[in-house]
C-alpha cells in the first residue's frame, strides 16, 4: 500500500511540475547556444532566425559572432558572449578584462566566462578572487555568468568557489561548459542550496545556470525539481537559465 501511494504521489508531483513547465516556459529559461568555431555564415543565420522564431531570453555565442547577430536578432533577445579562452578559462587578468570589454563594445548584453579550476588543495584562493573581481569590474554592470566547471571539482570546492563567486557579486553561477563533463543532479542541488543560503544571509537573490548535456524536457524537469526543493524562488529567467544548443529543437518536435 505504501509503495503504491508513494509511486502515485511521485507520478502526480511530476505531472504537476510537467504541467507547469510547458514547452514555452522552458524555452523562456534557455540560453540558446551556438559555440562552434568552424561554422558557416548560413549555419549562424539559421540559428539566429530560429531564436527569433522561438524567442529564448538569450543566445550564447562567441564574441566574433556578435556583429552578425545584431544584424539578424530581434530586439528583446539578449546576446550572451562567451569570452576568456572558452572552454578553458584564461589565467591572465589583463586578458580577461580586455576580452570582456571587447565583447561589450561589440554589443554583448551578458558575459559567460570560465573560472578555470586548479589542482590545488587551496583552490579557490586569492588567485580566483582576483579573477572574479576583474570579471565583475570589467563587465560594467552587464549580466555576468561565471562557469565553475563542476565536473572537475569536489563537492567542497564547488561550494567554496560558488560562495566566493556570489560574495563578489556575479549574477549567475554556471555549472559547466559541457566540454569536460556534463552537469549532474548533485551540481544543481549544491548550487541551488548555496544560492538559498546566500539569499538568507545577505538578502540578495542571485542566479544559477545549468548547462552541459541538457537536451531533453525530462532532464530539465528533474533539474528544476531539485532546484525548487532548495529555493522555490528560483523560477524565472532572472534567476535561472538553462544552457543548451539542442533543447529547443527537441522541444519543438514534441509539441
Amino acid at each position: 500500500m505504501w509503495k503504491l501511494w508513494s509511486h502515485s504521489w511521485k507520478n502526480l508531483k511530476n505531472q504537476i511540475i510537467g504541467d507547469f513547465l510547458k514547452n514555452k516556459e522552458i524555452i523562456g529559461l534557455v540560453d540558446f547556444t551556438l559555440l562552434k568555431r568552424e561554422k558557416t555564415k548560413n549555419e549562424l543565420e539559421k540559428f539566429l532566425l530560429k531564436a527569433n522564431e522561438y524567442r529564448p531570453p538569450a543566445v550564447c555565442i562567441f564574441t566574433e559572432d556578435i556583429l552578425n547577430a545584431k544584424k539578424i536578432l530581434d530586439s528583446g533577445i539578449q546576446i550572451a558572449a562567451v569570452v576568456g579562452g572558452f572552454p578553458e578559462g584564461s589565467s591572465n587578468c589583463d586578458e580577461i578584462k580586455k576580452e570582456i570589454r571587447t565583447a561589450i563594445q561589440l554589443g554583448a548584453d551578458e558575459i559567460d566566462i570560465v573560472l578555470e579550476p586548479r589542482e590545488d588543495e587551496k583552490f579557490p584562493n586569492e588567485i580566483e578572487l582576483e579573477k572574479l573581481v576583474t570579471m565583475r569590474e570589467a563587465s560594467e554592470g552587464k549580466i555576468l555568468k561565471v562557469i565553475i566547471e563542476t565536473p572537475l571539482l569536489s563537492e567542497r570546492k564547488i561550494r567554496a568557489v560558488t560562495r566566493m563567486s556570489l560574495a563578489v557579486g556575479v549574477d549567475f553561477v554556471k555549472t559547466c561548459t559541457g566540454k569536460r563533463g556534463e552537469c549532474k543532479e548533485s551540481d544543481a542541488d549544491i548550487l541551488s542550496y548555496e544560492l538559498m543560503r546566500h539569499e538568507l544571509t545577505f538578502k540578495e537573490g542571485l542566479g544559477m545556470k545549468i548547462s552541459g548535456g541538457i537536451s531533453d524536457k525530462d532532464k530539465v524537469i528533474r533539474f528544476i525539481e531539485i532546484i525548487r526543493k532548495n529555493d522555490n524562488r528560483i523560477i524565472d529567467e532572472k534567476r535561472l537559465r538553462v544552457g543548451s544548443s539542442s533543447l529547443i529543437g527537441n522541444l519543438i518536435t514534441i509539441e
